[in-house]
């Protein structure tokens, strides 16, 4: 078996600046321990294209799809679109291609080219709201995505399932009125973006931790918020949202997961895809800001997604 691994050097042209934590290192980072570890080999490499303003306008305001479009600088300069997130030159490619490799990725599981696909993608996207950038996010990557295999494919229900140490606020904005679409997040609680804890719905399914809580915790999180409804909604294509700030290394956060808890997890999902999607599972990066940590753990990741 192999996985999908779809990126584009678009993505790593983005660039907020020498201090900011979401930084192009973070692909080569990605990228290095792959190719350390064995796994690049199992993997099969495809470009992002560039989503198209159609697939945005599915998820986001017409409005904040062609301000975003309108700002963007052409040549130098950088423009800052919320006290996290700017964008120079080349971050509307980036954006694009980030938002696009989902599309791609959807479109690779959904006709059976491959079960699983990875997009090692930046900017991140699950904080970025119907009409508002926020937490280094523009477009919402796995949005996009799953309003497209809605769309092209007619998937009556998908799941988006989001282990980044934030909570997904901008997925959960974008569905929350699709029940559809059921979206699981775990997050650290009270923490950026201070959403999440108290909402009560039966396709948005939250389960916060405390900070400092490690792999039991959100084992059990897992266990007794994710696990139940999934099998109850019994999704037809899944997309996750991956984020590994919530590893012990990452000082974004406070939480204390390692590599063996992000492969647990991808095996429980994987699980719930080979028993009720026929596998298909489209994975995009989100947050992990501790080079080796994230690079460590997008392999444990991958190699329990081979199974």
């Amino acid at each position: 078996m192999s996985i999908a691994f779809i990126s584009h050097h678009d993505c790593a042209l983005h660039d907020m600046g020498a201090h900011h934590p979401e930084s192009p290192a973070r692909l080569s980072a990605i990228q290095d321990q792959l190719l350390s570890s064995g796994l690049e080999f199992a993997m099969r490499n495809y470009e992002a294209p560039l989503a198209t303003v159609e697939q945005l306008y599915r998820v986001h305001d017409k409005d904040y799809v062609d301000d975003i479009f309108q700002r963007a600088p052409k040549d130098y300069g950088q423009i800052w679109l919320d006290p996290d997130t700017s964008m120079m030159a080349d971050s509307l490619n980036a954006a694009l291609r980030a938002a696009g490799a989902v599309t791609l990725g959807v479109d690779l599981v959904m006709s059976g080219d491959e079960q699983a696909a990875f997009c090692n993608v930046r900017p991140p996207g699950h904080h970025a709201e119907r009409a508002r950038t926020m937490g280094f996010c523009i477009f919402n990557n796995v949005a996009v995505g799953a309003a497209y295999a809605r769309h092209k494919y007619g998937v009556n229900k998908l799941a988006i399932l989001d282990f980044d140490v934030h909570h997904g606020n901008g997925t959960e904005d974008i569905f929350h009125d699709e029940p559809s679409v059921m979206f699981c997040s775990t997050f650290q609680h009270p923490f950026y973006p201070h959403t999440g804890a108290d909402v009560i719905s039966e396709h948005i399914v939250n389960a916060p931790l405390a900070a400092g809580a490690r792999g039991a915790a959100f084992k059990e999180a897992i266990n007794s918020h994710w696990l139940p409804k999934l099998h109850e909604f019994q999704p037809e294509l899944i997309l996750i949202s991956a984020g590994f700030d919530a590893h012990v290394e990452d000082d974004m956060a406070s939480l204390c997961l390692t590599e063996q808890d992000y492969k647990w997890v991808t095996t429980e999902i994987k699980s719930i895809a080979d028993t009720y999607a026929r596998g298909r599972i489209v994975s995009s990066l989100e947050g992990g800001y501790a080079l080796s940590a994230l690079g460590r753990s997008v392999v444990a990741h991958l190699d329990a997604l081979l199974g």
